[in-house]
């Protein structure tokens, strides 16, 4: 099993989309695939039809017991409309979490347990990260075996590439691990100049992570979301479809920076 957790320190650059469009074509594929939703917004949670205002229980419910067995975890699980897409939904309640546990020692692992148990049932897991530093954050980076860190390719997003790199190196220094990690360049429009230079301002300071194509505006995304379906689901033949299935490649071989482009 391996778990991906996708996240960036700035709200609106993709994440959930990202999240929602690999686990998509994982599914696709045949691969038994679950996404875990850790933003106290639930857009994942509410875009496969399950309200975060309403629904038990959820991810908030793990950090709430004090052992975390097998079948506790699979109770969580809600089915999709995909065969083989599986969710671990998000309750707006989580949002409390960090003034709840304060402290409490042993909770930057809760996920990791709770994931643990489900080795056999998966073949990937991704997760939807929150947009601030806390104990959620420190999960999913726990639970990771590769980030993924969707940045939108504008200039008010490096502010936030750079939160998020500073926060994986902090996180990585404390719990003595190296996370591999890929930044995805996302809503690319070459027709704009802030695209332009901003894809390039990527390239040039951080080509070692960095996957070298992007994926693209595609207003087939909302459509997507819409239909509660992944974009793989909707209209594979789209640009979006496309760049992320190169993407999807890219990451399962191993692969950091891709020499080849999607046409945008």
């Amino acid at each position: 099993m391996k778990v991906w957790s996708v996240a960036n320190q700035k709200g609106g650059v993709g994440k959930t989309t990202t999240a929602v469009s690999l686990a998509g074509l994982c599914e696709l594929h045949g691969a038994r695939t679950l996404v875990v939703d850790m933003d106290p917004h639930g857009s994942m949670t509410s875009y496969f039809g399950f309200d975060p205002e309403s629904i038990q229980p959820s991810l908030y419910d793990i950090f709430q017991v004090g052992e975390i067995d097998t079948r506790f975890t699979k109770s969580i699980i809600r089915h999709t409309k995909l065969k083989n897409l599986h969710i671990l939904p998000a309750s707006t309640a989580i949002a409390t979490l960090d003034k709840q546990l304060g402290a409490k020692s042993g909770m930057g692992l809760a996920v990791v347990k709770a994931i643990s148990h489900l080795s056999d049932d998966y073949d990937h897991v991704f997760i939807d990260c929150p947009p601030m530093l806390g104990v959620l954050m420190v999960n999913a980076l726990a639970a990771c075996d590769h980030l993924i860190i969707p940045v939108q390719t504008e200039f008010l997003a490096m502010k936030g590439l750079e939160r998020m790199l500073n926060t994986l190196h902090m996180i990585e220094r404390a719990k003595s691990i190296d996370i591999a990690y890929t930044i995805v360049p996302t809503m690319y429009d070459k027709r704009t100049r802030a695209s332009v230079e901003s894809l390039q301002y990527l390239r040039d300071n951080y080509a070692e992570h960095l996957w070298n194509s992007m994926i693209p505006i595609d207003t087939r995304f909302r459509e997507s979301s819409r239909e509660g379906k992944p974009i793989s689901h909707f209209r594979v033949s789209t640009r979006g479809a496309r760049a992320y299935s190169l993407l999807l490649d890219d990451i399962l071989q191993g692969k950091t920076v891709e020499k080849k482009a999607v046409r945008v």
